[in-house]
């Protein structure tokens, strides 16, 4: 009976140790976890590329704030779903191709100046309505969304990737270093923001006594007028010298006219203009109707042959670190500074 007990005892002791190796060969750890796949709420790995995970475990683990909080990301992520406009210019400025964007609000499905850089990008959903099933399709391992669209979803869009949200829609610097941070590219974002302000210490020397310049920027639409005030447009041209009428820089988008009694509103000594819309007859007639008004024609900016029709996607639409620079390239045209 002795003789039998200590064979098994062995025997135990052989499987024991043969168990601890099996263990240390595979490299586990209990408990430890990478922070990019666990977020993603039992995401499964099916479809990734060993280099996939590869670059997901390596790298130091960063605690991004933004507008909803703080996410953990490790490594630098590769697959990126962006959800607005700005987010889809930035990402491809800081040398990646999105795996998914949202579609453009014209020129669909994505603005013309992006078109090369983003050819064969999935689509997921509208900016106003992005889709979740979509988005969980491509398997991101990270989104970058905007508060102002994506607040509701949050958490939702938090299940399928770390995400990160900027608090306003139009600050392109907002959503480079948010974007830089959480790629892991904040060298680049930082050389891109530099390179911006070169630009902008070139034009403002060039510019000379012409700055500053009070401008107005107006919209019209088929069934709308807008003044614009600090959104994406009016802090760019605030940040190149510009000045603003009195009330044009609060802190907003701007302001709908109700009526053509608003016109001496948009009075300034010039005038930026962009029509929006897809109903370009109704467009047209709509700015036909006010600018065919005395009070229209009394801005100085009109009596003084300043008012410049400028293009709705760079000035407006894309909301981008590149397309900043595209609005800042009409500018230099404008004032013939190229040479």
């Amino acid at each position: 009976m002795f003789r039998f007990s200590k064979k098994l005892y062995i025997y135990a002791a052989l499987i024991l140790m043969i168990s601890l190796l099996a263990g240390c060969a595979s490299g586990g750890s209990a408990g430890t976890t990478n922070t990019a796949s666990s977020a993603t709420s039992g995401k499964s790995a099916e479809g990734s590329t060993d280099g996939d995970q590869a670059v997901k475990a390596t790298g130091e683990t960063r605690v991004i704030k933004h507008a909803m909080g703080e996410t953990k990301i490790t490594g630098t992520l590769q697959r990126i779903v962006t959800l607005f406009q700005g987010a889809n210019d930035v990402v491809v400025a800081l040398g990646v191709k999105p795996a998914g964007v949202v579609e453009s609000w014209v020129q669909q499905p994505v603005y013309e100046y992006l078109r090369k850089d983003l050819d064969g990008v999935p689509q997921v959903g509208l900016e106003s309505q992005p889709n979740l099933e979509e988005i969980n399709k491509l398997k991101p391992d990270l989104i970058i969304a905007t508060k102002i669209r994506d607040e509701e979803i949050y958490d939702q869009l938090s299940q399928i990737a770390p995400t990160v949200v900027t608090e306003t829609l139009f600050d392109w610097k907002e959503t480079l270093k948010i974007a830089g941070e959480a790629m892991n590219k904040t060298e680049a974002s930082n050389k891109l923001l530099a390179d911006w302000e070169t630009r902008v210490a070139d034009f403002k020397e060039k510019m000379g006594d012409r700055l500053p310049i009070e401008a107005t920027i107006t919209n019209f639409r088929a069934d709308q007028v807008r003044i614009f005030y600090m959104g994406y447009a009016g802090k760019i041209l605030k940040e190149l010298g510009f000045t603003r009428p009195a009330g044009h820089d609060a802190d907003k988008w701007g302001v709908e006219l109700t009526s053509k009694e608003a016109i001496p509103d948009m009075n300034a000594d010039m005038i930026f203009n962009f029509n929006s819309g897809t109903d370009t007859a109704a467009i047209e007639k709509n700015y036909k109707d006010w600018t065919s008004s005395p009070l229209w024609k009394n801005l100085d900016a009109v009596k003084n042959n300043q008012l410049y029709q400028v293009d709705e996607v760079a000035w407006n639409m894309a909301g981008g670190y590149t397309s900043a620079n595209m609005m800042l390239d009409d500018l230099y045209k404008l004032f013939n500074l190229n040479k």
